[in-house]
């Protein structure tokens, strides 16, 4: 018999650790996995207990939850050796709560009936702080009987819960849901610097939008952060690119072609392969303002401007200047790994450039 009060969390990056968090302070029992041990040690000190596999942190749970990078990742840790559907109770409840797309999903999916597994499909929609505030929207998706069970962990993790449907609606959800995202940051990033660039004040912009329909919520909280240039570590290119890649497998598998997601894709695997996958914002590509210094070697009298916090010279190649304008799109998208490079179809920089610049 399942122990309903107690819970195995699969993955303790920064999604996971904040969930396990949250169970703790709801009161329940919480076991901790990670495939690297010392990012679920720390756990210990709220209370938690670390497991040193799946399987021992699953065995007599009611529930096992995992938040992991991708699909395989999740597969080894459920059902590879030592993994949690090994010992979780025959009436324990997996939810899957990573973003594994419409394949992964049907392969979870596949799994849990070979374990005999009652399998629950709730990606969740928020990063870190949504994540430590215990305010995460989760899309459930799964067995109607089993809605009850789960609520309470739901309720400890996150702030509204939509149960859609039978399972991999959840997960069908997410995707579109992503997209919608890319699309929103890439525009308001656009516009914030249009604005700029043109002598209007962004916060204008903002106020017009405001409380009509035009205006979103989110582009309000992001909007403010890319003008006052706060980029808070979220998320990394490697998993930015692994969701847009979930996006368009998704729509190709149902005939439908996406040129700005394909875009963006395009940019996140440039920024990967010249190493940013996993880093922060380098301060080295950050130039000084022609109103404080000029940039180390230039020559006395190369023309200078100064576009969103980067300052420009002729001697740069076009390459190089467009690379930095792409550097600001990213930071402001709040993507945490940079320099990234921006999608064409967000930003034609030539225009720019050629008038401003040579």
């Amino acid at each position: 018999m399942a122990n309903n009060n107690a819970i195995a969390v699969l993955g303790t990056g920064i999604m996971g650790a904040a969930m396990a968090r949250n169970l703790l302070a709801a009161g329940m029992e919480v076991r901790v996995w990670n495939r690297s041990r010392e990012k679920a040690e720390p756990l210990a000190d709220d209370g938690a207990t670390v497991a040193d596999s799946p399987a021992e942190a699953a065995e007599g749970a009611g529930f096992v939850l995992t938040m992991l990078a991708d699909t395989d990742a999740v597969t080894e840790a459920a059902g590879g050796e030592d993994g949690a559907l090994s010992t979780l109770p025959g009436d324990g409840v997996w939810l899957q709560t990573s973003t594994v797309g419409l394949e992964g999903h049907e392969q979870l999916a596949v799994q849990a009936e070979e374990h005999g597994t009652i399998y629950v499909d709730a990606p969740v929609l928020g990063t870190k702080e949504p994540a430590e505030q215990g305010q995460l929207i989760v899309l459930a998706s799964g067995p109607e009987e089993v809605q009850e069970r789960c609520q309470p962990v739901f309720d400890a993790v996150g702030s509204k819960t939509l149960w859609l449907g039978p399972a991999g609606t959840g997960s069908r959800l997410k995707l579109v849901t992503n997209n919608w995202i890319v699309g929103l940051l890439g525009t308001l990033a656009e516009t914030i610097s249009l604005a700029e660039a043109v002598g209007v004040d962004p916060n204008q912009f903002l106020e017009v939008i405001e409380g009509g329909p035009l205006g979103v919520p989110y582009a309000q909280m992001k909007g403010q952060m890319m003008i006052e240039e706060e980029f808070p570590t979220s998320f990394s290119a490697n998993l930015a690119r692994k969701d847009a890649n979930l996006v368009l497998q998704a729509a190709e598998a149902n005939g439908l072609r996406l040129p700005l997601a394909e875009a963006a894709a395009e940019h996140f695997d440039e920024a990967i392969n010249a190493g940013h996958g996993e880093e922060t914002w380098p301060p080295s590509t950050r130039q000084p303002s022609p109103t404080t210094a000029s940039p180390v070697g230039q020559p006395p009298g190369v023309r200078e401007v100064r576009d969103n916090g980067l300052t420009y010279s002729r001697d740069l190649t076009y390459r190089k200047v467009v690379f930095y304008r792409k550097v600001v799109f990213f930071r402001r998208a709040g993507v945490s790994t940079q320099p990234f490079f921006m999608p064409r179809l967000f930003r034609q920089s030539a225009n720019f450039l050629g008038n401003r610049v040579f």
